[in-house]
C-alpha cells in the first residue's frame, strides 16, 4: 500500500523518470545489494536522464526541422570544400551561447540543408530553443502575420529562439517590404540570439538580390561582421549520388 502511494506522490510530483527506475528496481532481483544511496542515485540519475530526453523532444519537436540531420553524419570526402574543422568549431554550440552568426552559401545540391538542421539538432541538444524556417515559408508567414494582426506575436517568437535558421534565402522573388521586415527580425536578434542563413548565393551577391542597398548593407552588416562562413564549392551530392560515385549517408537538399 505504501509502495502505491509513493508512486502516486511521484507522479503527481511529475517525476515520471523516477517512477520507471523504482519500478525497475521492484523487478530486480538482487537490488537489495545496493545499499540505499545508490539506489537513490540511480533514481535521480534516471529522473535526470528522463527530463532531458523529454526537454529534447520538445526542442526538436518545436523547431520544425525539414530533415533529420546529425553532425556525425557528415560527409567530408565530398569535394565540396567542407573542412571537419569548420564543423569542429560550431560543435560545441559556444557560437550560440555567443550569440554569433553562420552562412552557408553554395549550389544547389551540396548539403546546405543538411548542415544547417545537423548544426540545428546540435543546439537543441545542447538545450538552445531553435526554429528552423524555410525561406520562402518564413516571408508567407511574414505576409499572414501582416495581414491578420499577429506580426507582433511571431516576432515575439522569433525573438525568442536562441537559434533561428533562415534556409535558402534568395531561392524565390521577394518584395522590398519583406526584405525589410527580414531587417527588423535580423535588428531584433542582433547580440541577442544566433541566426544561421543558407543561400545559393554567395554574400557579395546579396546587395543585387535585396534590392535596395540600405536594406542590404543593414543585412549583411548584422549578419556577417561575426558570422562564421562555410562556402561550399564543387559538383553537387546529388550529382554525385546520381552518377554513383558517392557513398555517403548524408543526403543531398534541396
Amino acid at each position: 500500500m505504501l509502495y502505491n502511494q509513493t508512486l502516486e506522490k511521484l507522479n503527481a510530483l511529475r517525476l515520471h523518470g523516477m517512477v520507471q527506475a523504482l519500478e525497475e528496481q521492484r523487478r530486480q532481483s538482487d537490488i537489495a545489494q545496493l545499499d540505499f544511496e545508490t539506489r537513490l542515485g540511480l533514481l535521480i540519475e534516471r529522473q535526470w536522464v528522463w527530463k532531458e530526453n523529454r526537454g529534447l523532444e520538445g526542442r526538436l519537436k518545436y523547431a520544425k526541422f525539414k530533415l533529420s540531420a546529425s553532425l556525425e553524419d557528415i560527409n567530408y570526402r565530398h569535394p565540396r570544400g567542407l573542412k571537419r574543422a569548420q564543423i569542429e568549431q560550431l560543435r560545441a554550440s559556444q557560437w550560440i551561447e555567443h550569440g554569433r552568426n553562420c552562412i552557408i552559401t553554395g549550389a544547389t545540391g551540396c548539403g546546405k540543408t543538411y548542415l544547417a538542421c545537423a548544426l540545428g539538432h546540435q543546439g537543441c541538444r545542447d538545450g538552445h530553443r531553435t526554429l528552423y524556417y524555410y525561406a520562402p515559408k518564413l516571408f508567407r508567414a511574414l505576409s499572414i502575420a501582416q495581414a491578420d494582426g499577429s506580426l507582433l506575436s511571431l516576432y515575439k517568437k522569433l525573438g525568442r529562439a536562441s537559434l533561428l535558421i533562415i534556409d535558402d534565402l534568395g531561392i524565390a522573388s521577394v518584395s522590398g517590404k519583406q526584405y525589410r521586415d527580414l531587417l527588423e527580425i535580423i535588428d531584433d536578434r542582433h547580440g541577442q540570439g544566433s541566426t544561421l542563413i543558407t543561400s545559393q548565393f554567395p554574400v557579395k551577391q546579396w546587395h543585387e538580390l535585396i534590392g535596395d542597398a540600405t536594406v542590404a548593407d543593414a543585412i549583411v552588416d548584422r549578419l556577417v561582421h561575426n558570422a562564421y562562413r562555410i562556402d561550399l564549392t564543387g559538383k553537387t551530392m546529388r550529382a554525385l549520388q546520381n552518377s554513383g560515385k558517392s557513398h555517403d549517408s548524408e543526403p543531398s537538399d534541396e
